[in-house]
């Protein structure tokens, strides 16, 4: 091992939800890491984060957090129109970046983000954990040496039902609510991740009364014919699978396919008979340590982007979700200063 393989990384945690609280979790499963800092609109909810999790400092201001000297990477856990506000005072910071996703709620704000990374040569990422699973890994190569031949066509779900909150991040319009940027940039990712950009989007959809998406369907097509056929809900216990089908054979997903625990490769012979060949994973810890991994070695070694996840990528992404939501009739309201 390298001495900068051994250099510690000191994390800043924006926000103190859920996954915030899986990230921070995993993060202490890490090596050569430290738990820096964490920030809360509320000091109290940021101090009580900090003791659970052994985080060294607690502020009231994501200001303070990107400017604190022992935060190397800042991890944006926040709503996602609040992505923006913390993602761009972290670069300006000249502090690495890792943002959840959907990395933002427009792809203007995307765009901006992206070119301002770039200009400043930090290092900036979307959380797509999805990318790091080793399954997934497998699952690329596979493709990529034409294992499954020729892609012809993706499926990907992903949703559960939600109790019905006007007040709640799910469903609130202010906070970025609806399927698509909650659970549907899982299977937009995914396709593009296989297939590219898509030439065509077409999405259908229900909207609640406030004006967000509860559950939608999207077809994206390709030149040459290659489709994927995608649903998003908050409504129902939907499985959560997906497969890529080539003209050699397919990949089957197994739920939840965002972070699998097994996929299946299943080969098409000229007879008929199909051969069936599962690959399993037991994650570490809740599966996002192969992601932070990445993260904290290409911060090391002062890259710019991670391979894995690209920005072009997240760009990419971003751009089938904003199409699909004006297609729904979705219209997010602009941030107010959030103060963080």
């Amino acid at each position: 091992m390298t001495q900068r393989d051994e250099q510690i990384i000191g994390w800043g945690i924006v926000a103190t939800g859920g996954i915030a609280r899986t990230v921070a979790g995993d993060l202490r499963l890490l090596e050569n890491t430290r738990l820096a800092a964490v920030s809360s609109r509320d000091a109290d909810r940021a101090r009580a984060f900090a003791d659970e999790f052994g985080v060294e400092r607690a502020y009231d201001s994501v200001k303070d957090l990107v400017n604190d000297d022992g935060v190397d990477v800042v991890y944006v856990a926040s709503p996602h129109p609040q992505h923006a506000y913390a993602v761009r005072l972290a670069l300006e910071a000249g502090k690495a970046v890792l943002c959840e996703k959907a990395f933002t709620h427009s792809l203007a704000e995307t765009e901006a983000l992206v070119e301002l990374a770039r200009a400043r040569g930090v290092f900036c990422m979307e959380a797509m954990w999805t990318r790091f699973n080793p399954l997934i890994v497998r699952a690329r190569r596979m493709i990529a040496e034409g294992v499954i031949g020729e892609v012809r066509s993706i499926t990907a779900e992903l949703g559960f039902a939600a109790p019905v909150d006007p007040a709640h991040r799910l469903w609130n319009p202010a906070l970025g609510g609806g399927a698509l940027l909650d659970v549907g940039v899982y299977p937009v990712a995914f396709a593009q991740m296989v297939l590219g950009a898509p030439a065509q989007v077409s999405a259908v959809g229900t909207l609640t009364e406030l004006g967000v998406d509860a559950e939608a369907g999207l077809l994206l097509s390709w030149p040459g014919g290659p489709r994927a056929h995608l649903e998003a809900t908050l409504t129902a216990p939907i499985a959560g699978a997906a497969s890529i089908v080539g003209t050699l054979g397919r990949l089957e997903i197994a739920p939840r396919f965002h972070h699998p625990a097994q996929v299946v490769h299943v080969d098409a012979p000229e007879r008929g008979v199909e051969r069936r060949e599962a690959f399993d994973h037991t994650p570490e810890g809740r599966g996002y340590v192969p992601m932070l991994r990445a993260v904290a070695q290409a911060v090391r070694e002062g890259r710019t982007e991670c391979a894995e996840m690209p920005l072009n990528d997240t760009v990419e992404v971003m751009r089938v979700l904003d199409e699909a939501l004006t297609q729904l009739g979705v219209e997010y309201p602009e941030p107010a200063p959030v103060g963080l």
